[in-house]
């Protein structure tokens, strides 16, 4: 049987990289991780390769190739259906899947103007009104979450794709010093606290020399 392999780009700088990694760590899935240089234009020539829509993270399971966040998503929770990434009560799964797809489509200005940036602090960073917009929604969709189901995590006691889904943004809030109410602030805390959320951030600190160009989004 072929191997599990889960392609992934730089862990500094790509967001979502991070969303398809926990989301595979969450399903309980044991994959090799295939690890592309964004800096490298061969490794870039390589991405071109994977996927007709050129992003990381790709899974490949099984003769299964599956590229894109929630595509991932969603065929982690087909294949590990006991690992809980969608809660049980059906409108839960429904609200769970809404807010899946708002991040995964939607909060552009934030992306740009708050890029990943694992090494990076940068405390009093001037956030320009409409990525504070989209700070705000998330704010609102967290406090909803953790108001309805009691935390620690936005949907209960379980971890979902929900949690795996806004962990990037937990990182910006983290690197450009977004000010959060207790409650939000607490679910921040948890996320970042996470085994799996250590791990990824060691292994991002690691990496080689900032790279200027990938300063942004991508």
């Amino acid at each position: 049987m072929a191997k599990t392999t889960l392609t992934i780009s730089s862990k500094n700088y790509s967001s979502w990289s991070l969303r398809g990694w926990l989301l595979a760590k969450f399903a309980g899935l044991e994959f090799e991780e295939v690890v592309t240089a964004p800096d490298d234009p061969s490794a870039r020539a390589e991405i071109l390769l994977l996927s007709s829509s050129i992003l990381v993270p790709c899974l490949r399971h099984e003769g299964a190739t599956v590229w894109d966040t929630l595509a991932i998503a969603e065929y982690l929770n087909e294949i590990c259906p006991d690992a809980g990434l969608l809660p049980e009560d059906r409108v839960q799964r429904a609200h769970c899947r809404s807010i899946c797809g708002e991040i995964h489509s939607g909060f552009t200005t934030l992306r740009a103007s708050l890029p990943v940036n694992l090494k990076g602090h940068f405390p009093g960073f001037k956030i320009w009104s409409r990525a504070q917009a989209d700070i705000d929604r998330v704010c609102t969709i967290w406090r909803e979450c953790l108001a309805k189901s009691g935390g620690p995590f936005l949907f209960g006691a379980r971890r979902t794709m929900a949690d795996a889904m806004y962990a990037p943004v937990v990182t910006r809030f983290a690197t450009y010093d977004v000010k959060l109410e207790p409650k939000l602030a607490a679910y921040a805390k948890t996320i970042m606290a996470m085994p799996e959320m250590r791990e990824w951030i060691d292994a991002a600190l690691a990496e080689p020399a900032d790279i200027e160009e990938l300063e942004v989004e991508y």
